[in-house]
């Protein structure tokens, strides 16, 4: 049995050793889905990039959400800030997938070329999907290694995992959302006989026990056994997250710009880690027995 094998991430991310020699075979895929917007999965993938980055892996970047194209501005802001400030900001190498007005074949045939080139010359690929199902979307997901799922910590993010009793929690059946990543999780089956490790992350988790943090991980641990998932904590409701974006910048970065460093952003910092760390060395795909 052959083993896709994980990848070694330094203690301290926020250093940047020089790239590693890329090991024999294809790169891996880490996918950022969730069919709802506003759930963080720019930012994450963001924060995943550099931190592979930074770690010393050669890292590709696809945008498959060509009409909001969020990753690839911020990426594009990244750029700028970099020449104009001349801080060592390290970037992935990027494709935007554009997609056509009513040829899915075509789409899927520029995504497919995307990923293969950059899964020649990278170790690990991060591919941010739209908030809504899409068929480029779909076919991205098919190819995960890694699934990433940020989801916020409510029951309104919940449902599109899940349709869940309101009064005892129970889980009612998959929704829509879940649906999609199983037949996903199929067709890479069928396709090259390995396994996708899937991780929803829990951002805006609340510091605080309150109800609704005891509830959600209650039926999330249910679910989780009952779809395949293990969950990991994301990042918290903090506004430094939201303003990063015009800049480019992220949490590892603040180093090299200056940033006198306050106790949210070390706080932030870590969370950043924690995830980094729940997504990287989290368990790797294996090939079927033969």
């Amino acid at each position: 049995m052959s083993t896709k094998t994980g990848l070694d991430l330094p203690k301290d991310v926020a250093s940047a050793p020089e790239p590693a020699t890329r090991a024999a075979g294809p790169a891996r895929v880490i996918i950022l889905g969730n069919e709802k917007g506003g759930s963080g999965k720019s930012t994450v993938a963001m924060h995943i990039i550099v931190g592979l980055l930074r770690a010393g892996h050669r890292v590709g970047s696809i945008d498959v959400d060509s009409r909001q194209a969020t990753l690839t501005r911020y990426l594009e802001n990244r750029a700028t800030v970099a020449e104009n400030k001349g801080y060592p900001l390290p970037l992935p190498e990027h494709r935007l997938v554009m997609r056509s007005d009513n040829n899915a074949d075509e789409d899927a045939e520029r995504f497919n070329q995307a990923l293969d080139v950059l899964s020649r010359s990278c170790d690990v690929v991060v591919i941010d999907t739209p908030g809504s199902d899409a068929p480029l979307s779909r076919l991205a997901h098919s190819y995960a290694d890694t699934l990433v799922t940020p989801m916020n910590d409510s029951f309104v993010d919940l449902d599109l995992l899940a349709k869940v009793d309101p009064e005892t929690f129970k889980v009612i059946c998959p929704s829509a959302y879940a649906e999609m990543v199983w037949d996903q999780r199929k067709k890479r089956m069928a396709r090259d006989g390995r396994t996708v490790d899937w991780v929803v992350v829990r951002n805006r988790l609340s510091s605080m026990d309150t109800r609704n943090k005891r509830n959600m991980e209650t039926v999330l641990n249910s679910l989780a056994k009952r779809i395949g998932f293990r969950t990991a904590p994301g990042f918290g409701d903090r506004v430094i997250f939201r303003e990063m974006f015009l800049s480019g910048l992220t949490l590892l970065d603040l180093r090299e710009t200056g940033t006198r460093m306050t106790m949210s952003h070390i706080a932030a910092r870590q969370e950043v880690r924690d995830l980094l760390s729940a997504v990287v060395m989290g368990p790797a795909p294996v090939a079927a027995p033969a």
